[in-house]
């Protein structure tokens, strides 16, 4: 199966940056079956491999944040590499172009937008996310290609937008998330929907102005949010109408998850920007450890590196620790771990700033001791973000490390598989796709609900 996008992108003799390269989106929806593999595919993973990002249908597309959220999708069975196939979300933004932008009071369309930034699985919805809007779900059953199903409000239910990074409890099955934004309070609602993906919880929290909050934390007992200073502003440019602030200042919101509608504590920390956390977990009664990939601002001329926040309940201070000098972005551990002690997470490394060489390699931490462990792709090839893929059912045990990797020799992308545990080691398989996979955001590990 072979789609075109339904509009004609305008030509360009010296395209923008983000539409250029692997950022480039590509024209055709294709459905590909019995990929070629080098190596051998675990049998034991059986399931879609997911993953979201922006594929502009318009040249004039703004910036990358904006364009249109394309899924891609290997379905794994048996050692085999049974199907690829790349889908457009069908959001209103997409079929009939209506505009994610507010009006002039500053009410949003919540059902319109992007959706280009993440897809998880809930309840046995598989949703496509975009921090802009309602949520999209699509189908991931055999036969139905990723299809979009529609705009999900949990009912109508939901009020706001829905972060791209909600969290999945894996004790209680429940998915915490927030959404933030508008031109008036509340800018920021917290939500958690239970394990059959009923809507129970939308607390509305006061913070003092609306910043681009893209990701929050979840332990076992608190959930916690992180105001920064990128603050809304109107004057800036309209593709990112965002301003770096450091006198805004910086603070962390913890609230305990068995008081929803408690007080949030606020504490201070330096001023700089998180895009993503790795994980988060309690040490006790009084203390809460924070792994986050950090900039120290927003300027885009540093790059972020791996930090450790290490929340003191009682004396209401956060330490603040780097704990590499390597850039890296992505970060990720095993899901089945979100909220508790995790000894080993990952990262993709990411661009050095002003140099355009981007290294193209994966870095697992030892978050015990410290190590970090690397593999290198070689000359020209570039990773995505790389999602862990358990062999069984011990959380942190062992698995594998799946990601999208582009050739720009070839310009040819491939499905990469790493042994989790020796990530340096060759890989253990790699799938050849039949086009390139642009650029993108977060994806995900679905496997077959029977395992």
């Amino acid at each position: 199966m072979t789609t075109t996008s339904p509009t004609t992108a305008s030509a360009s003799d010296v395209p923008a940056p983000h539409l250029a390269g692997n950022f480039a989106p590509v024209a055709e929806e294709l459905t590909a079956y019995d990929l070629p593999v080098t190596g051998t595919l675990p049998p034991e993973l059986s399931g879609w491999f997911l993953r979201n990002g922006p594929n502009p249908r318009d040249a004039a597309t703004p910036h990358w944040f904006f364009g249109d959220g394309m899924v891609h999708g290997l379905l794994l069975e048996g050692g085999r590499a049974v199907s690829y196939r790349n889908r457009w979300v069908r959001t209103s933004t997409f079929t009939d172009g209506v505009p994610p932008s507010g009006d002039a009071q500053g009410r949003r369309n919540l059902s319109a937008g992007v959706a280009n930034t993440h897809v998880v699985r809930h309840a046995g919805r598989t949703l496509a996310l975009v921090e802009s809007s309602f949520p999209y779900e699509i189908d991931c059953r055999p036969g139905h290609e990723l299809e979009t199903l529609g705009v999900h409000d949990f009912g109508g239910r939901l009020t706001t937008a829905m972060t791209a990074h909600p969290k999945t409890c894996p004790t209680t099955g429940e998915l915490h998330f927030f959404g933030y934004g508008g031109a008036r309070p509340p800018y920021l609602t917290y939500h958690r929907a239970d394990a059959d993906g009923e809507l129970v919880i939308s607390r509305p929290i006061d913070v003092t102005a609306h910043t681009m909050m893209h990701d929050f934390h979840l332990t076992e007992r608190h959930v916690i949010f992180m105001d920064l200073p990128m603050v809304f502003d109107t004057h800036r440019r309209p593709e990112m109408p965002y301003r770096w602030d450091p006198e805004y200042g910086a603070r962390l919101g913890v609230l305990r998850r068995d008081d929803p509608y408690g007080e949030v504590r606020w504490l201070p920390i330096d001023p700089c920007y998180v895009f993503h956390a790795l994980n988060a977990h309690d040490d006790g009664d009084q203390r809460i450890v924070l792994h986050v990939s950090r900039y120290p601002d927003f300027t885009g001329r540093k790059p972020s590196c791996l930090w450790r926040w290490t929340i003191d309940l009682t004396s209401g201070t956060v330490a603040e620790e780097q704990l590499d000098d390597q850039y890296c972005e992505f970060p990720r551990v095993d899901d089945r771990l979100v909220g508790q002690r995790a000894r080993f997470g990952h990262a993709t490394v990411a661009e050095a700033p002003g140099t355009g060489h981007i290294p193209g390699a994966l870095l697992r931490y030892d978050l015990e001791t410290g190590a970090v462990v690397r593999h290198d792709f070689g000359p020209g090839r570039t990773p995505g973000e790389a999602v862990f893929a358990p062999a069984d059912d011990r959380p942190g045990g062992s698995g594998w490390l799946l990601t999208y990797v582009y050739d720009a020799t070839t310009d040819t992308s491939d499905l990469v598989v790493l042994d989790a545990e020796d990530i340096s080691a060759a890989p253990v398989a790699t799938v050849h796709l039949p086009q390139r996979v642009p650029y993108g955001f977060h994806g995900n590990w679905l496997p077959d609900p029977a395992r």
